[in-house]
């Protein structure tokens, strides 16, 4: 073995029980055989059935305890409705963030102050929502690279976006957009973060209300939403948002310009077939082959900048609330311009110098690359070679693009590195290809993946400077990598080392919470959080200290009539006060503080059969109102380990059946 390996081996042999060993090569279901014996790294190797390979990889993801991870990875959690922090080069899962869906170790959604972002602000229509297909968040930017300071996620399913302010990974706000019934085009920032982009996908009728689908082209339609984000506030301003009106293409990903390309907002679509389904009628197709007829679909390119001042000086119609750009104003000012596309389009990725626009065709085998150059240059000469059935103009396409490049079959996501490389999905081959967009290289390197590979994502991948090193494969099938559990299997994101002149498989990584679909990654350092809330009585969802909130000496119960307020206080090992009754039909609000400003001292609070559980990170205030409508005797009790005597952190709530005395 040579001296290089043998380092490699010796920083690996701790490392494989928690690495990718037996992932990449080797006997990977009976890898322990006879492990127990060996006292040699060869020995290892051998009965283990591992290369070198396999140890480097294992060297190149391994974290000793108390070592960090350089870079953390934000994911969708896909139905699951959450976000998911994962550590990278080590692949561990940091944390889950609840969003969408209520989320009981976080206490969200279970009767404290969480309610009203998750119950509140999160809600539309008559049913209550308590989930949501999470798809593509996207890191507040300055200048064009991540600042680190919040994370936008959309709701696919009920069209709505949030806002978590990366301080505490906690979700401050949830905006649900009354215009669109489903969004997939988001959540992706201009450059400075100026607008949150929400891009419609279904289309419907405007605002809601009903249409039958004879009328599709005539009365549904679809948008992209622009919501203001305040910065210092850390919140959506709904009042300064707008939306352009688009026609019933179904939109799908979207992409901000940057650089040489800043101002504008790039949105793809499919279906310009117009085919709402079959609709019942005997021998139509479904809509997957209604709408899939076209060579070519469009490219919507968006001078948001042009819009905003439209909006200002008026131009703007109002629905459901929201200032919307009507569809022949976009047109007609050129706001909204189109490029033709490959068709079943579902990937749109502006290029790191803003030049440049990736577009990949799911049933194409190339990636499209348009030249920004060009298009602003035709759209300011006027030069046109059509227009679409609503008045929209459309590009002559071989005018548009800087060239293609076969990278296989289905192509979906592109991101990039800091050597001027492409980093493309491609689905059907079940591969990740390496391709220059700035030569448009050929051939293309590709690497297997495990399999069917969707979304795609680069250090910082998405910036003006991406960081490279790394790739993560975001793959949608898992068969054979894992312990069988089951019919459902998870997702694998399988970690890729692009540092060298060949493209390394490091790492599988199992995903059992939903399907997540995009994510980015970011370096770690760029991370200010809080470990504690100080003073105590902070409320984590606004981030604001509450007045009157309980601290230590100031515990107390009062009763106003049927209302009973109680005033708590949360310390190693104990609650003050520990015991609360009350009678059958009052109305009990606990004002809770968890005093403690040592890291790590979370306290949980529940009582038993009434569907209450908190989460209490030191300092943090939480409000819980609920009627007392079981009579009975409900211990109250701590659900987080906390100290020696966390089994005795307990107390009872008691509720005094009506008519006792």
């Amino acid at each position: 073995m040579r001296a290089a390996s043998r380092r490699a081996a010796a920083i690996g042999l701790a490392a494989c029980a928690a690495s990718a060993c037996g992932q990449n090569g080797g006997n990977g279901r009976n890898g322990g055989n006879g492990v127990e014996d060996a006292a040699t790294v060869q020995e290892v190797m051998a009965a283990r059935g591992l290369s070198e390979e396999d140890l480097l990889a294992a060297a190149k993801t391994y974290l000793p305890s108390g070592k960090l991870d350089e870079y953390v990875m934000l994911t969708s959690g896909g139905q699951s409705g959450h976000l998911l922090v994962i550590g990278v080069p080590s692949m561990r899962i940091i944390k889950y963030v609840a969003v969408f869906s209520p989320e009981p170790w976080q206490g969200y959604g279970y009767g404290g102050l969480g309610d009203e972002v998750l119950y509140g602000q999160g809600q539309r229509g008559k049913k209550r929502l308590a989930w949501g297909d999470t798809h593509h968040p996207a890191l507040s930017e300055t200048g064009g690279d991540y600042d680190g300071e919040f994370v936008f996620l959309n709701d696919k399913a009920n069209a709505r976006i949030a806002v978590i302010d990366l301080r505490d990974f906690v979700t401050r706000q949830i905006v649900a957009n009354p215009l669109i019934v489903s969004n997939h085009g988001a959540t992706f920032v201009t450059p400075g973060t100026e607008y949150v982009v929400e891009g419609g996908q279904y289309p419907a009728p405007l605002g809601g209300g009903y249409a039958p689908l004879s009328a599709y082209e005539d009365e549904y339609r679809s948008a992209v939403t622009f919501w203001k984000f305040d910065r210092a506030k850390g919140r959506i301003d709904e009042d300064a948002s707008f939306a352009i009106e688009l026609p019933p293409y179904m939109q799908d990903l979207a992409d901000a310009g940057k650089l040489a390309s800043d101002g504008w907002v790039f949105l793809n679509s499919f279906n310009t077939e117009l085919y709402p389904g079959t609709r019942g009628i005997e021998g139509q197709p479904p809509l997957e082959s209604g709408a899939s007829q076209n060579d070519m679909d469009y490219l919507h390119v968006i001078d948001w900048r042009k819009a905003e001042r439209l909006v200002q000086e008026g131009r703007a119609r109002e629905i459901a609330g929201i200032r919307v750009l009507p569809l022949e104003v976009a047109a007609r000012e050129r706001v909204l311009t189109f490029v033709p596309e490959p068709k079943s389009p579902h990937g749109v990725d502006v290029t790191p110098d803003g030049t440049a626009i990736v577009v990949s065709g799911k049933l194409d085998t190339h990636c499209t690359i348009y030249e920004m150059s060009k298009i602003k240059d035709l759209i300011e000469r006027g030069q046109f070679a059509g227009k679409d059935r609503y008045g929209v103009d459309v590009l002559d396409f071989p005018s548009t693009i800087r060239g293609q490049v076969q990278v296989g079959l289905g192509p979906l996501h592109t991101v990039f590195d800091d050597k001027g490389n492409a980093y493309t999905s491609v689905f059907l081959d079940s591969t990740v290809n390496r391709w220059s967009y700035e030569r448009l290289d050929q051939p293309v390197e590709a690497i297997p993946v495990h399999y069917n590979v969707g979304h795609i994502t680069a250090v910082e991948g998405d910036t003006v400077s991406p960081g490279g090193r790394f790739v993560v494969a975001m793959n949608k099938l898992s068969q054979d990598r894992f312990v069988e559990v089951g019919p459902l299997y998870p997702q694998n994101f399988q970690l890729i080392d692009i540092s060298g002149p060949k493209m390394r498989l490091l790492y599988d990584m199992p995903l059992p919470l939903g399907e997540p679909h995009y994510a980015q990654i970011m370096r770690a350092d760029r991370l200010e959080t809080v470990q504690v809330y100080s003073p105590p009585g902070v409320n984590s969802y606004t981030g604001e200290l509450v007045p009157g909130a309980p601290t230590a000496g100031e515990e107390r119960i009062e009763r106003n009539g049927r209302k009973v307020d109680v005033y708590m206080t949360v310390i190693r090992s104990h609650y003050t006060p520990d015991t609360i009754e009350v009678n059958e039909g009052d109305e009990v609000t606990l004002h809770i503080t968890n005093i403690e400003q040592a890291t790590d001292q979370t306290h949980g609070f529940t009582v038993d059969m009434y569907n209450i559980n908190l989460s209490l990170e030191p300092g943090k205030y939480e409000e819980v109102r609920f009627i007392a409508d079981t009579p009975g005797v409900f211990p109250m009790y701590c659900t987080e380990f906390c100290s020696a005597l966390h089994l005795e952190m307990a107390g009872y709530f008691l509720v005094k059946p009506k008519g006792a005395r």
